[in-house]
């Protein structure tokens, strides 16, 4: 049976490419069809997927590539390190491979970003898909092309712009997705709504139950709005020059969030999560939205299952993370703000307010 197939383009002239949304896509043979002509795969996984769909995307591959390898990446935001990455260059230079080769992000916004880290520094360059298999990776983290590992002073400071060739989400690889994992992803999806399409935001509202329950026609619908609103950004701004720092709306926050906790405490969507709370309560606080837009967006955040409280990290420690941002300029914050609903946009803000919010928001 034929699966159905749902298909965004994201328009970048020579660099454009489709993002691949349905069940069963991942032993289909037409989503590996119109590659590149290469005579190596090297699959990119971790041991908590690699046991339930290596064997499946490496039968995939297999009519395709002469040669197909699976490296193993340790699990988790802890790890989205140097030594890691190393673990990609090592199974590369390993299997002799050579610039006819494409690598396979399988698994979730880690797998998916040190991938591409390593594809554009592999050579000068080699070509990767991504293959997400988290709600958050599909929605987000796998669409763009923005690739990074973390410092300890600093989320995904070190990193490039690379795109990918091709997006495969599978819908039916989030069956098997820890319902924590796929709660942290929703934090992604509910973002969307404030930042560029509020009746999307209400849509959401209404249909959380589904999302929760894993009904594979409500996931469709928010893989692929999502997938269209990022696919709109990143056309226009493909390296964050202004508009695209729109998708880092509630990131600011959750990011000192997860840094000042240690990577890998807080998943990267509770962060986010909380720093959605905090950020519209910003929005309040420079008098762009009123309470009432606010509070409804909490609620649904709160509802998702998601922390809406931050962690006492200290007003002192919570300002100097955010003004290590990348958004940040000439050491000032710099804030992702909802103007309107459905609209989001950039703005500074006084410490003064942001320790209001801190204050507000964590325990």
């Amino acid at each position: 049976m034929t699966p159905e197939v749902n298909r965004v383009h994201i328009d970048l002239a020579d660099r454009s490419y489709d993002i691949l949304i349905g069940a069963g896509l991942l032993d289909h043979a037409e989503s590996w069809a119109g590659l590149p002509s290469a005579t190596t795969a090297l699959i990119v996984t971790n041991p908590t997927v690699a046991p339930l769909l290596a064997a499946r995307l490496t039968a995939a591959l297999k009519p395709r590539f002469a040669q197909v390898h699976i490296v193993e990446l340790p699990d988790g935001e802890a790890h989205k390190d140097w030594p890691a990455l190393n673990l990609i260059f090592d199974a590369l230079l390993g299997a002799a491979c050579d610039r006819q080769t494409i690598l396979f992000a399988l698994g979730g916004g880690v797998i998916g970003d040190m991938t591409g880290f390593a594809a554009a520094c592999y050579m000068r360059g080699v070509p990767y898909v991504q293959v997400p298999t988290t709600l958050l990776a599909q929605v987000d983290s796998s669409v763009g092309g923005k690739t990074a590992i973390n410092h300890p002073l600093g989320k995904n400071m070190i990193g490039v712009f690379n795109q990918p060739l091709r997006v495969v989400a599978d819908l039916d690889t989030l069956d098997t997705l820890p319902q924590r994992e796929l709660v942290a992803g929703l934090a992604e999806v509910i973002k969307y709504g404030p930042i560029a399409d509020a009746a999307f935001l209400d849509w959401i509202d209404t249909n959380l139950a589904a999302l929760l329950a894993r009904d594979k026609p409500a996931l469709a619908h928010a893989v692929r709005r999502c997938c269209e609103i990022k696919a709109w950004v990143v056309a226009q701004d493909e390296r964050e020059s202004n508009l695209r720092a729109i998708l880092n709306f509630g990131h600011t926050f959750g990011h000192a969030i997860e840094t000042g906790l240690g990577y890998g405490a807080w998943l990267h969507g509770e962060a986010v999560g909380c720093g959605m709370v905090m950020a519209a309560d910003l929005s309040v606080r420079l008098g762009l939205i009123d309470a009432g837009y606010a509070q409804q967006l909490r609620r649904i955040i709160e509802r998702a299952g998601l922390p809406v409280v931050g962690p006492p990290l200290g007003m002192a420690r919570y300002l100097e993370l955010m003004r290590l941002d990348k958004k940040a300029q000439a050491g000032q914050s710099r804030y992702v703000v909802i103007e309107a609903p459905g609209r989001a946009g950039l703005r500074n803000a006084d410490d003064k307010v942001v320790a209001q919010v801190l204050e507000a928001h964590t325990r």
